[in-house]
């Protein structure tokens, strides 16, 4: 049985969607949409950045929901979509998550992301905050080492994505992520790399952004997901559309329970993970969580046929 993953932020890339654009009916319709929605060509963002343009949160994230989603669109119109037993996305890819299961509209979609992404930068100004991966580090020596270093400091800091049992990134006030990032070396980490973003996203420093977003959330008309969407927050597959704003509203200053997510999927009876989006960062997580799980992506036309093989050999 087959779950679908939906990338977050970072896989990005300058050119993304173009090739599915410019060969599918379906997924140009996805572009033209969010296009019309957002009153702006997201599509010339997407296709002919500039990259700094493209790397902009309120910017980068109805980017990659809306390739993610037209890269989707073109599997169903060559009739390749396997039929899920759920779907999940990291972090902002939860929503394009909600539209490949049915729950949400992707206008109303690419309205929130691009909303939540200018919230969540403007939470917390330029510089102050920061984000680190801690290589070698499970998430109970992260979250001794974020308690360490947040008692150094006076300052917040706190595990945000648990993205593989020995891969957690940290994130919070810049001086407190750098404090933790030494106690967590200290506790046998084998690396802390900070991160190249512009805001510590999933922590408490993101409240105000939660609060802004509530009220976008509560605006929004939400069906219940078919699939369940296996959520950031409870790690827990959810089939109600009632619960869904909540759920969205914590997930912005709650970590990404990654691990969780995968261990829950393959309780579900996932054996095979199909990454639809930009990048293959969630394939190279799942490795690292589960190896027993088959993995396959879908980024561009020329994976059109690798996928092909995989899923028409399961029917």
């Amino acid at each position: 049985m087959w779950g679908l993953l939906f990338p977050g932020q970072g896989s990005q890339a300058v050119g993304m969607g173009r090739d599915v654009y410019e060969t599918s009916p379906a997924a140009r319709a996805v572009f033209e949409t969010a296009d019309a929605a957002l009153g702006f060509s997201l599509s010339k963002n997407c296709f002919e950045g500039p990259e700094e343009e493209l790397v902009r949160t309120e910017i980068q994230q109805p980017a990659i929901l809306t390739t993610s989603i037209a890269l989707l669109r073109a599997l169903e119109e060559a009739e390749l979509r396997p039929n899920a037993v759920c779907v999940a996305g990291h972090s902002l890819g939860e929503y394009s998550a909600l539209v490949a299961a049915g729950s949400l509209q992707l206008p109303d979609a690419v309205r929130l992301v691009h909303a939540r992404g200018r919230y969540m930068q403007e939470a917390v100004p330029a510089g102050e905050g920061a984000m680190a991966a801690l290589i070698g580090c499970d998430a109970a020596t992260a979250t001794v080492a974020c308690e360490r270093g947040s008692e150094r400091t006076g300052a917040v800091v706190q595990p945000a994505n648990l993205n593989a049992p020995e891969q957690t990134v940290i994130s919070g006030a810049r001086v407190a992520v750098e404090a933790a990032c030494e106690e967590a070396k200290g506790l046998g980490a084998r690396r802390a790399v900070l991160l190249p973003v512009s805001a510590p996203f999933h922590c408490s420093l993101m409240a105000p952004a939660a609060e802004r977003l509530a009220l976008e959330l509560e605006g929004t008309d939400f069906a219940a997901p078919d699939p369940p969407v296996v959520t950031n927050v409870e790690a827990e597959p959810n089939g109600e559309a009632s619960r869904i704003p909540e759920l969205l509203r914590r997930q912005v200053t709650e970590p990404v329970r990654f691990t969780a997510m995968v261990q829950t999927m393959r309780s579900l009876g996932v054996e095979r993970v199909l990454e639809v989006g930009p990048g293959r960062v969630l394939s190279g997580l799942v490795a690292r969580c589960d190896r027993a799980l088959a993995r396959a992506n879908f980024a561009g036309v020329d994976d059109l046929e690798g996928v092909r093989a995989l899923v028409v050999g399961q029917r």
